[in-house]
């Protein structure tokens, strides 16, 4: 893999947020602006792996492959329908990761060892590594976070989704601390927001007022397009460009790649 590239884990621990549609729409859009993306599906779920068209038969070697038995992240990355996007699939099989790495030497640093090892062969680097997150603090979530540069976090426009950031704070405060000090906080994105909904734009002013710049302008409104993709196995982005869920992923593709080119004059 390219030392070049970004290393994003998509995470909140309060499930149904959109996390998994952002990480897969998210994806796309940064492809379709011409970047190289891997995604790492963490989830024993799989559903990003569903999501983008890898159908659970074709799942010959996975994160779990990578995680466990050590197999280069080349091998398991595997093209999906969008030109430059990549994905490494998941399965059931991720279940047991807590259990048979319990003794292993690097237990929380086995993705991050993966993903930094030189690559195999003339294998392209990536720009941009989105992790899907399992909803839980787990060896999974821990892993991902060990091997990435910032987090972005999905949040959605609901009362009980402050309480769930609180806790995603204090996780990844927990992880600059103990397994991966440069860890920041790359952006949240506002996700489901329904604008015939006080609650929407009460949650937004609320996120904003405590975050300020760290929020994204580009928010993910509710959206019945990209709802449906998931069931066809496409990103919403291939199964309805103008619907308004997949411009608000362009809108925030474009915004996450001005952020890391300010990101880069400053350093």
């Amino acid at each position: 893999m390219s030392v070049k590239s970004r290393v994003l884990a998509v995470s909140n621990q309060k499930g149904g947020v959109g996390k998994t549609t952002t990480a897969i729409n998210l994806g796309t859009a940064l492809a379709a602006i011409g970047q190289r993306v891997l995604i790492v599906d963490m989830d024993p779920q799989g559903n990003a792996s569903t999501g983008l068209g890898v159908p659970r038969e074709t799942r010959r070697v996975t994160i779990y492959d990578v995680i466990v038995d050590g197999r280069p992240v080349q091998e398991a990355a595997v093209a999906t329908q969008v030109p430059g996007l990549h994905i490494i699939p998941a399965d059931a099989d991720m279940s047991g990761v807590e259990i048979e790495l319990s003794q292993a030497d690097r237990r929380s640093y086995r993705l991050s060892d993966a993903l930094h090892a030189p690559p195999v062969g003339s294998a392209a680097p990536y720009d941009y590594v989105l992790i899907d997150c399992p909803p839980s603090l787990n060896l999974l979530t821990l892993n991902a976070m060990a091997a990435a540069d910032a987090v972005l976090v999905p949040l959605q426009c609901e009362f009980f989704a402050l309480e769930g950031l609180t806790q995603l704070m204090k996780t990844i405060e927990m992880v600059r601390q103990s397994l991966n000090p440069k860890l920041e906080i790359q952006g949240l994105v506002l996700t489901m927001y329904d604008r015939r909904n006080a609650l929407s734009g009460q949650v937004e002013a609320d996120v904003r007022a405590h975050f300020g710049d760290k929020v994204y302008d580009a928010v993910i409104p509710r959206n019945v397009r990209v709802s449906e993709a998931p069931s066809f196995g496409k990103p919403a982005l291939i199964y309805d460009l103008k619907c308004a869920g997949s411009q608000a992923y362009l809108r925030l593709a474009r915004e996450v790649v001005a952020r890391e080119r300010t990101r880069l004059q400053v350093a």
